[in-house]
């Protein structure tokens, strides 16, 4: 009994998330802020920069390492009546803290100076450093010591108060501005320098897979505990939007499915799921120098929508050929016929629904390999992301069997009328419809 009550409260304790801490933009981005300061005849750029803990994983020595921040001031792009001006360091800062799984973030923060004789009335900006990254952009101006803004194109406050408080309503739609245009007068009192920005606010709790691998007591039973609490939080994440779940319902009721379907259908999810985020993994460590991981995430959605679209213009044609087989007298009936969808399109609709649902790596599982390598612990860490899998795979597979036995269900009902005999059609249909949708929204972040 005593044994059983401390299995119980480990495994509470290790479902509530850690006090690490957990990026709220999610842990792919780089985020960024200037701001443009107006200051008597001079100008100054405050600049920050907000890496969660995959970038941080990857250009973190970067990131603190000497000449950086001029690295950052060459790429901070500012022109006066035309004419581009350098920008001078005047202070900087380096700040590390605790993110998911074990993972760090970083902050950087600098203040930069146009030259003293560099003056005009219209200045152009632009910010071009970590651009092929996703995440924040934010720019905006202020006026002091007597200058004037005129007309402007970014605002004069911050929506994230400089990266330190993101709005939780954009947190799904990010700022995505990185050049501004603005008119002014500039004053004739001493200029002041801005100071660095202060310490960034807290950020949100880390979700409770990441804080797994970061466990100090690995004893057997916390690994225990641990492998099942990583099968529940993949079988929650399963039940977010996505994942195929419509898909895998869909496809069953119109390919006539069974329940070994449904069970191959998660076997398939875990292994795909499993694969990806290892092959996501090797991207991020080997070559996010020339592929950029976050950028994988659009033509991997596209992949997966044009899978969704084969798999249902496959099933509407099956069952299109079965419909006029059968209303020509040939018996092709699946009580005739039981191993008809396994000789034509079953297998390899089973393969591309499966594929297609577990295609999209959870970046929460990238950070638990990521952790795991950089706090040597690989061999946990891939135990884990194969039990997250399995996890997400129980879920699409209970989904599954939950399809094939309603379906059983309405057929062992009286209900003849064109409506039933319709259903595994209009599922063909739906799958089509999917896919379509997933194809058509993913192409623009691609193109």
């Amino acid at each position: 009994m005593k044994k059983a009550l401390v299995s119980l409260l480990a495994l509470a304790a290790l479902m509530l998330p850690a006090e690490a801490l957990a990026h709220p933009l999610g842990n792919f981005t780089v985020n960024r802020y200037s701001e443009i300061s107006l200051s008597g005849e001079r100008v100054y750029v405050r600049y920050a920069l907000d890496l969660a803990e995959i970038p941080t994983f990857q250009e973190g020595a970067a990131v603190r390492a000497p000449g950086f921040a001029e690295t950052v001031a060459d790429r901070l792009v500012v022109e006066l009546d035309g004419r581009r001006v350098p920008l001078a360091l005047l202070e900087h800062a380096v700040q590390s803290r605790a993110g998911a799984g074990g993972l760090d973030t970083l902050r950087f923060d600098a203040v930069f100076a146009a030259p003293a004789d560099a003056t005009g009335r219209m200045l152009v900006f632009r910010d071009l450093n970590f651009e092929r990254r996703l995440g924040w952009k934010e720019v905006v101006v202020v006026a002091s010591d007597g200058a004037q803004v005129v007309s402007s194109d970014v605002p004069s406050e911050s929506a994230s108060d400089a990266l330190r408080a993101y709005p939780v309503d954009l947190l799904s739609s990010p700022l995505d501005v990185s050049s501004a245009r603005i008119e002014y007068e500039p004053g004739e009192g001493p200029e002041t320098a801005p100071p660095l920005l202060d310490a960034p606010a807290e950020q949100a709790s880390a979700g409770g897979f990441e804080s797994l691998i970061a466990r100090e007591d690995l004893g057997v039973g916390v690994i225990l505990v641990s492998l099942l609490v990583a099968m529940f939080w993949g079988a929650a994440h399963a039940l977010t939007p996505g994942h195929g779940k419509a898909i895998v319902a869909g496809y069953l009721v119109g390919s006539r499915g069974k329940p070994r379907h449904a069970v191959l259908l998660g076997l398939i999810v875990t292994a795909t799921h499993t694969a990806g985020v290892f092959a996501l993994g090797l991207v991020t460590l080997l070559l996010s120098r020339f592929i950029v991981p976050e950028r994988l995430y659009p033509w991997l959605t596209v992949a997966s929508g044009l899978l969704v679209v084969a798999v249902g213009a496959a099933v509407l044609v099956g069952r299109a050929r079965h419909a006029r087989a059968h209303a020509r007298g040939r018996h092709h009936h699946h009580d005739h016929h039981p191993h008809d969808h396994d000789r034509g399109y079953g297998r390899g609709g089973l393969l591309g629904v499966g594929v297609a649902a577990g295609l999209l790596p959870c970046p929460s599982a990238l950070v638990v390999l990521l952790s795991a390598i950089a706090l040597h612990r690989v061999g946990f860490g891939l135990a884990l992301i194969v039990a997250f899998s399995l996890g997400l795979a129980t879920t699409i597979t209970a989904i599954g069997l939950l399809a094939v036995l309603a379906r059983r269900a309405f057929g062992r009902l009286s209900l003849n009328g064109r409506l039933v005999r319709a259903l595994p059609a209009v599922s063909a249909l739906l799958i089509l419809a999917v896919g379509i949708g997933i194809t058509v929204n993913a192409l623009p972040e691609v193109l």
